[in-house]
């Protein structure tokens, strides 16, 4: 009778393996007709990743106007676009403050791809400004993070819409080395803070315009 057992024990370990290679083919078919994981909807996907950048530019602009109030003490000195007078001007040239990236309306001369990388541009020229400017100036630590998060979310919008991005290196530079004196720093901050502000009224206008232009193209 022990032969017969071990017959019957070997055939169920037969049957046993013979269900357990099943399943791993079964398995593997299951995991090669699944699709590749990706966006189902590449437009919603971008009008998303757009609704996330514009929310947090609105953030940036309501938080440059407090922390403008808690830093800046010198009288005149407002972020009211009509006291931006001539010599701060000239002070913003000389403390060596950049100009803004220039955002334009998509056209054939400046497509989607220029927009983004001037998005970016912006997006780090102003964290670098305000972590400079945070070695002179407390209160500018929580502005700096928001923009370090727009450059990624940004970056985030980029891939959604399958953009590309000029990424040669930006001129580094170090604003501190300018800036002699409280006087010089209030400055240097007051005139960093409104042209991110400006540069903040560029982007929602932008966002609209290449969420518009990418919807309808059906983000390529």
């Amino acid at each position: 009778m022990l032969p017969l057992v071990q017959g019957s024990a070997t055939r169920g370990s037969g049957a046993a393996c013979v269900v357990a290679l099943l399943h791993c083919f079964l398995l593997a078919a299951l995991v090669q007709s699944a699709p590749v994981s990706s966006p189902s909807n590449p437009s919603q996907t971008f009008k998303e990743a757009v609704e996330r950048v514009m929310r947090l530019v609105e953030k940036i602009r309501k938080d440059v106007h407090s922390v403008h109030g808690s830093i800046i003490n010198i009288d005149g000195l407002t972020l009211d676009p009509s006291s931006q007078t001539g010599q701060l001007e000239m002070m913003r040239i000389t403390l060596g403050i950049p100009d803004t990236p220039v955002l334009k309306e998509l056209s054939e001369q400046f497509t989607a791809d220029m927009c983004v990388s001037r998005m970016l541009a912006g997006g780090r020229l102003y964290q670098g400004l305000l972590v400079d400017l945070s070695r002179k100036l407390g209160g500018l630590e929580a502005l700096s993070a928001e923009l370090r998060d727009l450059v990624t979310h940004i970056n985030q919008m980029k891939d959604a819409a399958q953009l590309s991005s000029d990424s040669s290196d930006q001129s580094s530079l170090d604003l501190t080395l300018n800036l002699h004196g409280n006087y010089d720093v209030q400055v240097a901050a007051h005139l960093t803070l409104c042209q991110l502000l400006e540069f903040c009224h560029d982007l929602i206008r932008s966002l609209r315009n290449m969420a518009e232009t990418q919807m309808a193209r059906g983000t390529h």
